[in-house]
């Protein structure tokens, strides 16, 4: 079973979120800012990680551009989730490593597709 660490502030996206990994056969862990979410990575080692952008602490972004400078974290997908979804969004999180860029509210079908993608 692949494991998902969800970091998202907003208690009703992290239910949804959670809710659509589970029922797609993930475990998920979850994390509600920056400095939680490096405790569980470093606890756990998910296998893929959603990311909202606007957390307390440090954004989603530069949690993103650590990981994926880390040679121990830079093979872990990570996809963005958030309301910023601009080109201008998409295309900073493309060019710090993300793997994926999910607009909010988020559609499960199109989460399953990335999941999919990103875990086989």
């Amino acid at each position: 079973m692949n494991t998902v660490l969800v970091v998202e502030d907003g208690l009703t996206d992290m239910e949804i979120i959670s809710r659509y990994l589970q029922q797609a056969g993930c475990s998920v862990i979850s994390a509600t800012s920056s400095e939680e979410a490096q405790d569980k990575i470093d606890q756990n080692k998910p296998d893929l990680i959603f990311l909202d952008v606007i957390l307390p602490g440090k954004s989603g972004f530069e949690i993103c551009r650590e990981l994926k400078n880390n040679p121990d974290t830079s093979n872990i997908p990570v996809v963005f989730c958030s309301t910023k979804n601009s080109d201008v969004d998409k295309i900073w999180g493309n060019m710090l490593g993300a793997d994926g860029y999910l607009s909010k509210p988020i559609d499960r079908d199109e989460l399953v597709v990335i999941l999919k993608r990103l875990l086989n």
